[in-house]
């Protein structure tokens, strides 16, 4: 008996009714499934509930129902114990996802008789540090961005790598990305697109008030710390969840982290194709 989490988009019907048609199959091939405990009370599978923390206990593989936030939830959630993960795409992008969803059983019968290749991605720590002595710790997939607050002005960070003194941006933001996260939040302020399985960190300014405002791709064993300058306070935030306002001295630190996402590859990803295909490239 294997156990294969299920992580479903909370806004789509059809992610709730795929959990449900896939729990039974998983069932009926005696398999069993599980979920966050919210998941299964939308999908009228209480019972395959239980607490976020639990969820990757034992797990042979996450399935991740929806589009890129889902699959950014699924990944915080299980990536730190080495879950595999597949994507199913039910959004509009998908950037993150490869498999349909006429094809997830075939491929999760694939993936437990052993015929799945895994793909491992980089991924980022993030440590919040205030001034009150207090840190908060966490991974990332995409990005750690530290911006200013909706109705504030620019801010100023200062910018250090490997604990050297590189810069104090004005900007409407900075964002330490991954090679995955470059065509996420990075992408849109004019950073690079890098290849997803290599390892590096992003430093790209968000609408910078200066002359340099390129983005930096630097060394994945750099550490790079970003420290609230000024009277104006920041947001931070990573892979879209906020974590709070951070007012002057406070700071955020990223760095490679040890683990890594490891995502289910149902065919072989070939990185330009994917980018043609998600960008409506034409053939010239």
């Amino acid at each position: 008996m294997r156990t294969v989490a299920i992580v479903l988009h909370h806004q789509r019907s059809q992610a709730a009714e795929l959990a449900r048609a896939t729990a039974q199959w998983l069932a009926a091939a005696g398999h069993r499934a599980r979920m966050p405990q919210h998941d299964a009370d939308l999908a009228g599978l209480a019972a395959l509930g239980c607490a976020d923390a639990d969820l990757a206990d034992g797990v042979a593989v996450a399935v991740s129902l929806g589009g890129d936030g889902t699959m950014l939830r699924t990944v915080d959630l299980v990536s730190a114990a080495g879950v595999p993960i597949m994507g199913v795409n039910l959004g509009q992008m998908g950037y993150l996802t490869d498999i349909e969803p006429a094809g997830l059983r075939e491929a999760l019968e694939r993936f437990l008789g052993g015929e799945e290749a895994v793909e491992e991605r980089m991924l980022l720590s993030v440590r919040v540090e205030r001034t009150d002595g207090t840190t908060t710790e966490c991974l990332a997939f995409n990005e750690a961005v530290l911006e200013k607050t909706p109705m504030g002005h620019t801010v100023r960070l200062g910018v250090e790598v490997n604990g050297e003194f590189f810069t104090t941006y004005a900007a409407d933001g900075l964002i330490v990305a991954t090679p995955t996260g470059s065509t996420a939040y990075a992408f849109s302020a004019r950073g690079p697109i890098v290849a997803p399985t290599h390892r590096a960190l992003l430093l790209t300014p968000v609408s910078p008030h200066m002359l340099f405002d390129r983005t930096l791709v630097l060394e994945p064993s750099a550490e790079v710390r970003l420290v609230v300058q000024g009277h104006r306070p920041a947001t931070v935030s990573v892979d879209g969840r906020n974590l709070g306002e951070l007012g002057e001295g406070d700071a955020i630190v990223c760095t490679a982290a040890q683990q890594r996402a490891r995502l289910v590859s149902s065919v072989p990803r070939d990185f330009l194709a994917r980018l043609k295909s998600k960008f409506g490239l034409e053939d010239r």
